[in-house]
C-alpha cells in the first residue's frame, strides 16, 4: 500500500516542479497571476457598476404610472446641465470640498511634520494611534457630536460667548468643520509618510548651506511632498463630494450633490434622475484626476 501512495505523489511532485519553473522563469505570468482576482473584482465592481450607473441615467420615469421606461433618453443629462439648481448646488459642493481639502492640508502638514521629523519612535507611535483612533468611531457618532457642539446650547457657543465671537450654527460653515474633522487622518496619514521617505541629510544639508528653515520647507520639502499631499486632497475631496450624511445633521436646510441623489433615490423615486446626478462628482473626480496627472505627481506615489 505505502508503495503504491509513493509512486502516485511521484506524478504530483514533478508536476510541482515543472509550474515552480515555469513561474520562476516567467516573471509576467506570477504577475498575470496575482492580478487576474483583483482586476476581476475590480472589473465586476467598479467598472460594470459605473456602467450601470451611466446606462440608468439614460433611462426616464413615466409621470402617470411612476414606473422606469428603459428607452434611452438624453432628458435627464439636459436637465441636470440646464437648471439652475444643479449648477448651484454642484458649485457649492465643490467649494465645501475645496475648503475642506485646503482645511486639512493646512491642519495636517505640521502635525504630519512633527511626527516624521521632531518626534521620538515612542511619541510617533502614540500620535500615529491618536490620530487612527477617530477611524475606530461610528461615521454617525462623530457627526452627531458635531451636531451638539454647533447646538445652540452646545460647547460651541459656551466658549465662543467668552471671548464675544458668534456662533455658527447649523449650515455650509458647520458642514465644513465637521467634515475637515472626519476627513483629517486620511490627509494626516499619506503626509506623514511622504515625509518619512523624505531623508533628514536634505535637511541637515540645507541648513548647512544657510537656509533658513521656511527656505527649505519650501525649495526642499514641499517639492518632495506634493505626492503625498495630493494623495491626501484626493481622499478628502472626493469623500466630501459625495456626502450627504453630514448635511443632513448640521447643513440645515443646505443642500449637496449626495443629497439630491438621496432625495430622488427614496422621495422622489426617481432613479434615472439620480443616476445621472450621481455622474456629476465622476466627472469632477476625472477631470481633477487628469489635471493631478498632467503635473506627474501621481508618478511618484
Amino acid at each position: 500500500m505505502s508503495t503504491d501512495t509513493s509512486r502516485a505523489a511521484v506524478p504530483s511532485r514533478t508536476a510541482a516542479r515543472r509550474a515552480s519553473s515555469l513561474l520562476t522563469s516567467k516573471p509576467w505570468l506570477r504577475l498575470t497571476l496575482l492580478l487576474t482576482a483583483p482586476l476581476t473584482w475590480l472589473v465586476l465592481v467598479y467598472v460594470v457598476a459605473l456602467a450601470a450607473l451611466l446606462v440608468t441615467a439614460l433611462w426616464s420615469v413615466d409621470s402617470f404610472t411612476g414606473e422606469i421606461t428603459r428607452s434611452l433618453t438624453f432628458d435627464n443629462i439636459k436637465e441636470i446641465a440646464t437648471e439652475s439648481l444643479y449648477r448651484t448646488v454642484t458649485l457649492r459642493t465643490i467649494g465645501v470640498a475645496a475648503a475642506v481639502t485646503i482645511i486639512d492640508i493646512a491642519i495636517a502638514l505640521p502635525i504630519a511634520f512633527y511626527m516624521a521629523k521632531i518626534a521620538s519612535r515612542r511619541m510617533q507611535r502614540v500620535l500615529v494611534i491618536a490620530v487612527l483612533t477617530p477611524l475606530w468611531a461610528s461615521y454617525l457618532v462623530k457627526a452627531f457630536a458635531w451636531r451638539s457642539v454647533l447646538s445652540d446650547d452646545g460647547i460651541f457657543e459656551w466658549a465662543s460667548s467668552k471671548i464675544g465671537m458668534g456662533t455658527p450654527g447649523y449650515g455650509i460653515t458647520a458642514v465644513i468643520i465637521t467634515q475637515a474633522y472626519i476627513w483629517l487622518p486620511y490627509v494626516i496619514l499619506p503626509i506623514f509618510a511622504g515625509l518619512e521617505r523624505v531623508p533628514n541629510s536634505l535637511l541637515d544639508a540645507s541648513g548647512d548651506l544657510g537656509a533658513s528653515a521656511w527656505q527649505t520647507l519650501r525649495t526642499v520639502v514641499f517639492p518632495l511632498l506634493k505626492p503625498a499631499i495630493i494623495a491626501g486632497s484626493i481622499f478628502s475631496f472626493s469623500l466630501t463630494l459625495g456626502d450627504y450624511i453630514t448635511v443632513n445633521i448640521v447643513g440645515g436646510a443646505n443642500q449637496m450633490l449626495g443629497n439630491l441623489v438621496y432625495t430622488n433615490v427614496g422621495a422622489a423615486n426617481n432613479l434615472p434622475l439620480a443616476a445621472a446626478v450621481a455622474l456629476i462628482p465622476i466627472v469632477i473626480m476625472i477631470g481633477y484626476l487628469t489635471a493631478v496627472r498632467r503635473t506627474g505627481a501621481l508618478e511618484n506615489l
